[in-house]
């Protein structure tokens, strides 16, 4: 054998499995906080820029598809070499790209240096998977997948919270150089760290041993399932993107929620999202349940934005009902990422998270285009509509991945 695999052993000691989910969590955060780097800053980005709010989706766009192209490629990476280098790659551009927003004089300097943060920010998902899928006791993979959730939440609520204040005190400029300080900062945490990211590279596993036909590096794209779970994180992170970057706006808009309160609303759904997280990995220990764990909360999640695009909401509830949809679509996460899980061949989880991932990029690339253009056309109520839209498309894609998953494999 070229490795042991934690998953196959007894449990390892809580504090082992701890520290890795722990450093997982904390480099996952600083990829979600970097994905919001601009989003929060688009006022002053308007103002000093002259520019639209399609133009500055279109910053978005390009990050995340060239995210998507490195996500896809990043896990064969990974497979190929291990997920420390590419890791430690993946932060550093990060905070070289935040420096470089706050150096940037043009739009055109903002879009070089978009790609290079949608550089940076594609290595994450497989990496992470990587290490959780193999490091990690299975046992204890739906806490991981929880913590790991929760991580990445609270980096996204982190970003304006940090952001917005240090652009009001000192200017956007210093806001994205406090933003590369925390990304350099993570870097020297995961160096110092290491020795505890080492994996022995796997081959493929030989085919009398396993239960799949992904023997080829490219057979696992044979799988329907890995193709339904790319659908449905294509549509998850559309509705993701919408709430990030101009639900906010929208309903300060339509329920005069004053200024100052836009970034709570962001911040709050970030941090309901990670509470939800946490009872979410309890109700991810049972497989079976899965995906009517994210049908009835992308359900509700739904409900809530029809109640804000038609309802006549108090000002001050706004933040509340932020809360709440975070808090339900956040129970769906940790089910979200077993649904992948249980589609994934063995020593394949690189390759299989990078391709799903990608979904994720490329709908956060799609929707600020659409939806940006909703806002640039004051059409606030049809943004919340197309929210829920796009939140009842993922419940009858959830369940889709289950009628296909593991199509292709022996019964």
């Amino acid at each position: 054998m070229t490795a042991l695999v934690a998953n196959d052993l007894s449990p390892p000691p809580l504090r082992q499995d701890a520290t890795m989910i722990g450093l997982i969590g904390l480099a996952h955060a600083v990829s979600h906080f970097s994905q919001l780097l601009l989003a929060p800053l688009f006022p002053w980005l308007k103002e000093a820029f002259g520019v639209s709010y399609t133009e500055l989706g279109l910053l978005l766009t390009i990050f995340f598809v060239v995210s998507s192209v490195v996500q896809t490629a990043s896990g064969f990476v990974v497979d190929r070499f291990g997920p420390r280098p590419v890791l430690l790659g993946g932060l550093a551009l990060l905070g070289l790209a935040a420096l470089g927003y706050a150096c940037s004089q043009s739009y055109a300097m903002l879009a070089v240096f978009a790609v290079v943060a949608g550089i940076g920010n594609g290595v994450f998902h497989p990496v992470d998977y990587t290490l959780i899928n193999r490091k990690v006791h299975k046992t204890r993979l739906g806490h991981a997948y929880s913590a790991h959730g929760i991580t990445g939440t609270l980096g996204w609520a982190l970003a304006p919270l940090l952001m917005v204040p240090v652009a009001i005190a000192f200017g956007w400029r210093a806001a994205m150089l406090s933003a590369s300080a925390v990304a350099f900062l993570v870097l020297a945490v995961m160096w110092w760290q290491r020795d505890q990211l080492t994996l022995a590279v796997q081959g493929p596993a030989p085919s009398a041993a396993s239960d799949s036909p992904a023997e080829g590096p490219f057979d696992f794209l044979r799988i329907p399932a890995v193709w339904m779970c790319f659908g449905f994180f294509f549509f998850f992170a559309m509705a993701l993107s919408v709430v990030q970057s101009f639900a906010p706006e929208s309903a300060r808009q339509l329920h005069a929620v004053p200024q100052h309160w836009v970034a709570l609303c962001l911040s709050v759904y970030m941090v309901g999202s990670a509470c939800g997280m946490v009872g979410g990995g309890f109700l991810a220990s049972d497989p079976a349940r899965c995906e009517r764990v994210v049908g009835v909360g992308m359900g509700l999640a739904a409900s809530i934005a029809l109640m804000v695009a038609f309802l006549p909401i108090y000002a001050g509830a706004v933040p509340l009902m932020f809360a709440l949809m975070g808090l339900v679509s956040g129970s769906a996460s940790p089910s979200r990422d077993l649904l992948v899980k249980r589609s994934t061949p063995e020593n394949a989880s690189g390759r299989v998270f990078g391709v799903v991932y990608a979904g994720l990029d490329i709908g956060q690339a799609i929707a600020p285009l659409v939806f940006g253009r909703l806002m640039d056309l004051q059409q606030y109520r049809s943004v919340w509509i197309g929210l829920a839209l796009v939140q009842l498309v993922l419940i009858v894609s959830a369940f889709n991945v289950r009628r296909v998953r593991r199509e292709l494999w022996p019964a």
